[in-house]
């Protein structure tokens, strides 16, 4: 992929010694250094952050992991991050989304493949990513289905895929 697009450049992974470290570290996670971790590199202390904070996320919580997976792929396309969408599609296929359901996370409104759980993960995503607030009627969904614990994983989910997507968009990463 060409990175003219990019506003800020990578940085090449092995080319700084005072990343070697943290780069060990993204690789033993991650298995690799994407893109989007090239262009964190350049600020160590968000690098660091970020990978901590998106491992606890999306391997440390107690949610299940095609409701994490519908999040951070109804996240991408709210969003406009086709990258983020497009890198998530295996993990969402892996954790058991079926191919129509991952295609009706395009739809404005994903229609009848989900069921009440996954619908009110979904309603979550869309009224904190599209208005930030979300209704009582929604929140009172959630609390009836999840735990306390639960629910804090779910926000945090959308919460912090909503920053990766906004990152991704406004640097221009993956398009």
């Amino acid at each position: 992929m060409a990175h003219s697009t990019l506003r800020v450049p990578p940085v090449e992974p092995g080319t700084r010694p005072e990343l070697a470290s943290l780069e060990s570290r993204i690789l033993a996670e991650r298995g690799r250094i994407s893109l989007l971790y090239q262009v964190l590199l350049h600020s160590e202390p968000i690098a660091s952050g970020w990978e901590r904070m998106l491992t606890a996320v999306r391997l440390q919580t107690s949610l299940p992991a095609a409701l994490r997976e519908l999040i951070i792929l109804r996240v991408a396309v709210l969003n406009g991050a086709d990258y983020e969408f497009e890198a998530h599609v295996p993990h969402a296929e892996r954790a058991g989304l079926k191919a129509e359901q991952i295609a009706a996370v395009r739809d404005a409104v994903p229609g009848p493949l989900f069921d009440p759980l996954q619908r009110t993960v979904l309603d979550l995503t869309d009224a904190m990513t599209e208005s930030v607030k979300v209704p009582d009627e929604v929140m009172d969904r959630v609390a009836e289905a999840f735990g306390h614990r639960e629910t804090i994983e779910l926000v945090a989910t959308v919460a912090a895929y909503n920053m990766v997507s906004r990152f991704l968009v406004a640097l221009g990463i993956g398009h």
